[in-house]
């Protein structure tokens, strides 16, 4: 048989995206689902922090401006103490929970609050930032497998190919470019499931750091803040 009756003889093939995904070998086809729905999870989670993370911020800025508008710390602490408090507001309340049951309570623990404040502060940052950084991990590790599953597919799917190929014995292009393509497929799913969850986490950790400087900034000022009146009630706990 010539080039010109093997290529006649071939079937035809879809070379569409559902073409190639439904001729696909059984594995590489897992393999391609896994990958898009990784990456629909990807974008999920993109959204999801995109959102919070603008939320936050207009929390922490509407937190500020009651904060430095003159209102007492009682007042500010009775306002924000009946309800879910979160970043800044999470911060303050932690601090001022700490100084009431220190001040509040049969005797007055006024020796060490300094230090024990500081440690709410610290519990407090460090639990807001757990919840800023939740499900980031997913997308660092989808970022740096993806590529690698989608090689998979594609080694897998040319193996199958080359296989198919050589029972068939026939290497007419329009024999090998099919089995080809199915394999590259794999590939550029997970290309396109890795690059999107690099970039957005990259740019979600630093809008987490971002926060977690601006939460630590204000944790220093509240903190200095108490410390003064806390050096004004010594004389008089004593």
């Amino acid at each position: 048989m010539n080039p010109a009756d093997a290529m006649q003889a071939a079937p035809v093939a879809d070379m569409t995206l559902l073409g190639l995904f439904l001729q696909a070998h059984f594995v590489v086809k897992i393999v391609m689902v896994g990958l898009l729905s990784a990456s629909i999870w990807c974008w999920s989670i993109i959204v999801d922090k995109t959102l919070l993370f603008r939320r936050t911020r207009a929390e922490m800025d509407a937190f500020e401006d009651a904060f430095w508008s003159g209102r007492s710390l009682e007042e500010l602490f009775r306002s924000f103490n009946d309800r879910p408090a979160t970043g800044l507001a999470a911060v303050f309340v932690a601090a001022m929970r700490e100084w009431k049951r220190s001040f509040e309570g049969s005797g007055r623990q006024i020796q060490s609050l300094s230090q024990r404040i500081e440690k709410q502060l610290d519990v407090t940052i460090h639990r807001e930032v757990e919840r800023l950084e939740s499900r980031l991990l997913f997308l660092a590790s989808i970022g740096s497998a993806g590529p690698y599953i989608g090689l998979f597919g594609t080694v897998w799917g040319i193996m199958t190919a080359f296989t198919s190929i050589a029972a068939s014995k026939n290497t007419s292009l329009a024999v090998v470019a099919p089995g080809i393509a199915e394999a590259l497929f794999a590939t550029a799913i997970g290309l396109f499931a890795a690059i999107p969850a690099v970039l957005a986490y990259n740019k979600l950790q630093a809008e987490v750091a971002k926060l977690q400087s601006r939460l630590e900034g204000f944790a220093d000022e509240f903190s200095a803040i108490l410390s003064r009146q806390i050096d004004e009630r010594l004389p008089l706990a004593a």
